[in-house]
């Protein structure tokens, strides 16, 4: 059972870029009220929309961002499992990403802030 994007993005704005699955042309009207831009790929029977250059190369950087969270819950072991305390959920994310920054070649989004 997946959450209601409704709720996800309860207090959110701004951009939004999701899998084509959870995209449907209502979805995307209904967010744009709330002030929400929905980015994905088209489904093969949805026109091709066009996009902002900015937003282009921001879903281009969506494959290292996979990557990076795929790299975290396999190498670093950091998955969704039950713990039995909160503090041991703690323990294991943070020594997870500490292996994470300890790795010699990372993904990187290579973004420049002027």
């Amino acid at each position: 059972m997946t959450a209601s994007p409704f709720l996800v993005l309860q207090g959110v704005f701004g951009k939004v870029f999701a899998d084509r699955g959870y995209v449907s042309q209502p979805l995307v009207e209904q967010l744009r009220l709330r002030d929400i831009e929905c980015f994905a790929k088209s489904r093969r029977n949805m026109k091709p929309r066009l996009m902002q250059f900015t937003d282009k190369l921001l879903a281009r950087k969506r494959a290292i961002i996979e990557s990076i969270i795929d790299q975290l819950k396999n190498i670093s072991q950091i998955e969704h499992s039950r713990h039995r305390s909160p503090m041991n959920f703690c323990v294991n994310l943070v020594c997870g990403l500490i292996a994470y920054c300890h790795q010699p070649k990372k993904p990187s989004l290579k973004l420049e802030f002027a």
